[in-house]
Order: C-alpha cells, then sequence, then structure tokens
C-alpha cells in the first residue's frame, strides 16, 4: 500500500500528541512494508529561502524510512485571530507538494490527520480520484463541551464536519470519540473505525539506575513527585491540579508538581501558581524531548491526566508503559484507558476527587503496585503499534475497496481539472 499522510505536525516540530501519532504510525506501516509519503509544516518561508532548512531540519528526506516533505510556512508568524488565512497559505503549499507525490509515486490513499489540512486533502482526493480516509483526533464541539462560542470556534466546526463528509472513512482514536463524530456529524454508523493511539512499550524500559540518578535532579529523598505532561490548554485541566495540591501536600507530605509542555494557556497557569502561594512547589519544564519526558514519567510517583476533553489520552498511556501509576479524569477517551483498575478516575474539575484520588496512590504502595501491573497488561494487550498499524492497514484497504466500488471498477483517472468548492466563510457569515 502507497501512503500519501497530511498533518500539520510532525517531528520536529511536535506540538502535542498528534504528531508523535503519526510518526509512530508512520515508522510501523513502514515496518510492514508499506511506502509512506508524509506532507506536513516546515520551517518559515524566510528561513527557507536562505538555505533550504533550518538547523538540522531538511525540507525533504527520508527518516526511519517514511520520506517526509516538509512545506515552508508562509506568512511565518501569524496571531491566533488570523489563523483562517494561515490556513488556506498552509493547505495551498501542502496540496502542491502532495499532487507532487501522488504523480510521482502513484499513491493508493490519502490518509489527513484533522482539519488543519483538510482543504488539501479534499483537493488532492478529487484531483487524483483517490480514496481519502480521516482521522479526527479531537473535534472543537468537544474541546468547548458542547459549545461553539465565536465565528472561529463555528468555523472550525464546520471545516471538521465537511472533511468527515469528503472522507471515505474515518478513524477515531476510542469508541467515545466515535460516537461523538457520529452524533455531531450525523455519520452514518458503519463509516467510522475505531483504531487507538499506540505505543511502544519497548522504548519505555529505562535503565533503574539512570531513573533513579536523574530523579535525584529533580527531587529530595522525602519528596513526593507528581507530573502532568501535555498541551497547556484549558481543556486538558491542570487548572484544577493546581487547586488539589495543597490538600495533598497537607495529606502526604512534600510534593512537587513537574508541568511539561507548551500552550496557550501557559501564562494563565503561571498566575494562578503564584496566586496559590505555589512558586516552590510546581515547576514547568516546557517541551520535553521523547527520552527526556520518558525520564520523567518513570521518575514520577504518579503522572496526573485531568482533562476535561480528552479524545484519547496518550500520555496516560505512556504514563503506564513506564511503570507509572495514573489518575485520570473520568471522561472521553481516559476512561477506556484506565478501565478494570489499571488506574484511578476523578470527576473532571473536581479538586477535592483529585486531591483524594491522588493521596491514596502516594499513601498507599500497595494499591500503586497493583494498578502499575494491570496497566502493563492492558497496554500490552490494546495499545501495541504493530496491531494498531495493522488495524489502520485495513481501514486503508476498506476505503479502496468502497471508492472501487462507487467508481463501477473503473480506472481512477490521472488527474481531474476541477476542484470541488470548500466550506470557505467570512468570519461574520460563520458567526450566522
Amino acid at each position: 500500500m502507497r501512503v500519501l499522510m497530511l498533518t500539520w505536525e510532525y517531528p520536529p516540530h511536535v506540538v502535542g500528541g498528534l504528531g508523535r501519532h503519526c510518526a509512530a504510525l508512520a515508522r510501523n506501516l513502514v515496518a510492514q512494508g508499506h511506502d509512506v509519503h508524509v506532507v506536513t509544516r516546515g520551517p518559515s518561508s524566510h528561513a527557507a529561502a536562505a538555505g533550504g532548512e533550518v538547523g538540522d531540519v531538511p525540507l525533504e528526506e527520508w527518516r526511519e524510512g517514511v520520506h517526509v516533505v516538509r512545506v515552508p510556512e508562509a506568512p511565518p508568524v501569524i496571531p491566533f485571530e488570523d489563523l483562517v488565512p494561515w490556513v488556506l497559505a498552509f493547505n495551498n503549499r501542502v496540496q502542491a507538494a502532495a499532487a507532487g507525490l501522488a504523480r510521482r509515486y502513484d499513491v493508493d490513499v490519502v490518509h489527513a490527520h484533522d482539519w488543519l489540512v483538510a482543504y488539501a486533502a479534499a483537493g488532492i482526493k478529487e484531483a487524483f480520484g483517490l480514496p481519502l480516509v480521516a482521522t479526527v483526533h479531537a473535534t472543537e464541539y468537544g474541546r468547548h463541551q458542547g459549545w461553539l462560542p465565536g465565528p472561529m470556534n463555528k468555523l472550525i466546526h464546520q471545516v471538521e464536519w465537511w472533511l468527515t463528509y469528503e472522507a471515505r472513512r474515518v478513524i477515531t482514536c476510542s469508541t467515545y470519540m466515535r460516537e461523538q463524530v457520529e452524533d455531531i456529524f450525523a455519520l452514518p454508523d458503519d463509516k467510522v473505525d475505531v483504531v487507538p493511539n499506540g505505543v511502544a512499550v519497548r522504548d519505555f524500559a529505562l535503565p533503574a539506575d539512570e531513573v533513579a540518578d536523574f530523579r535525584r535532579t529533580l527531587v529530595g529523598p522525602r519528596t513526593r513527585m507528581v507530573l502532568f505532561a501535555g498541551r497547556l490548554e484549558y481543556e486538558k485541566g491542570v487548572q484544577t491540579v493546581l487547586e488539589a495540591l495543597q490538600e495533598v501536600r497537607a495529606a502526604v507530605g512534600p510534593v512537587k508538581f513537574f508541568i511539561a509542555g507548551i500552550g496557550t494557556y501557559s501564562a494563565t497557569l503561571r498566575r494562578r501558581v503564584r496566586e496559590l502561594g505555589l512558586r516552590r512547589h510546581v515547576h514547568f519544564t516546557g517541551f520535553l524531548a521523547d527520552h527526556e519526558l520518558r525520564l520523567h514519567y518513570a521518575a514520577a510517583d504518579v503522572a496526573v491526566a485531568p482533562s476535561i476533553y480528552e479524545p484519547f489520552g496518550l500520555v496516560a498511556v505512556e504514563a503506564m508503559a513506564c511503570g507509572t501509576p495514573v489518575v485520570a479524569g473520568d471522561t472521553g477517551g481516559l476512561r477506556e484507558i484506565v478501565a478494570g483498575g489499571s488506574g484511578l478516575s476523578f470527576p473532571p474539575q473536581d479538586a477535592g476527587e483529585l486531591a483524594g484520588a491522588l493521596t491514596r496512590v502516594l499513601a498507599d504502595r500497595e494499591l500503586a503496585q497493583g494498578m502499575v501491573a494491570r496497566a502493563h497488561a492492558r497496554i500490552r494487550d490494546r495499545y501495541d503499534w504493530a496491531s494498531v498499524a495493522a488495524a489502520t492497514v485495513g481501514v486503508y484497504h476498506r476505503a479502496v475497496a468502497e471508492e472501487a466500488e462507487l467508481a463501477g471498477g473503473e480506472q481512477r483517472p490521472a488527474l481531474r481539472p476541477i476542484l470541488r468548492a470548500a466550506p470557505i466563510l467570512a468570519l461574520d457569515e460563520a458567526a450566522g
């Protein structure tokens, strides 16, 4: 199978779990004998014009068997309120690069990850008569708990809806997400496939002495370590941990809370840390590369995933792979991950219940060890990357077969001259 994958983030340009998911999926597809060509975001147009790469990031490379093409950003810096022109400019460049790859490599299927590449994906689908598979990693509706407060939110929701209808098959990472997209986008039950995110368990097995040495650089021998890893956004719920922290410290003694990640909510969280008098007990690490993140997971006494909205919950699976007990919000995909006693859950945004759950894990070593053992068995059985990649290939084959059936068995055209119109609205229209 020859796969053309479109994604707005891919290593080394990674913001959250989507980029790491795409990279791992691509690697494992290649390991199973498939050809994968990725088109993604690259350096700014100014930097690219100066030298064709930024640091060690080339515009085109074969990375772990995956063919990666990066398109320069143009314009290089756009404020969030101007996101629409950035997305359209980005998609124009993605579509141009993807068209070249589709011609050169005669790809079988296009795989789009989330709405930020929807325009390019639909254009390539129409131009080359290719089946389109779309993975919906999250929805604007879900991020805002069913409320679309502004014109930008409404526009994003519309593009997400449009992408799922342009796609021949839709993938979600959890049963919760399948039910959500079927409901809010009114999709047929038989169009959506559940394929969970994966984890390479062997990559998370770190030497005990390395972990112990690393932990000593972070906390004292009597201090407990609590870790959050992920994007710093409101829906990730880090603010709930801050509200719970004093109660946990009162119950178990010294605790240091590490916040690993970046995002638009960072300044708000830092301000709340100061207001609560927690500056000595909370540490913001910023973005962590893979190995350093795994060291933090393994060194922590407990990892917390306090999300208000969480389509899957990859950080919970990764923490489990490192042998760290997990406390998670009882929502979305997290509910499926911590089932069967493999973790503890609490009602999202309930600081008191979260404090109680963290205290239980930190105070009861036997409970924590039992959670770790059950979690390890669960992730080995359900979230192995080889199985995830094979399931994704199954979706590709269904999409190809359905496309061929719809076309009546006719060979697809080399190029269609006219692209169907995409939903491009002015912001005041989107608000209506």
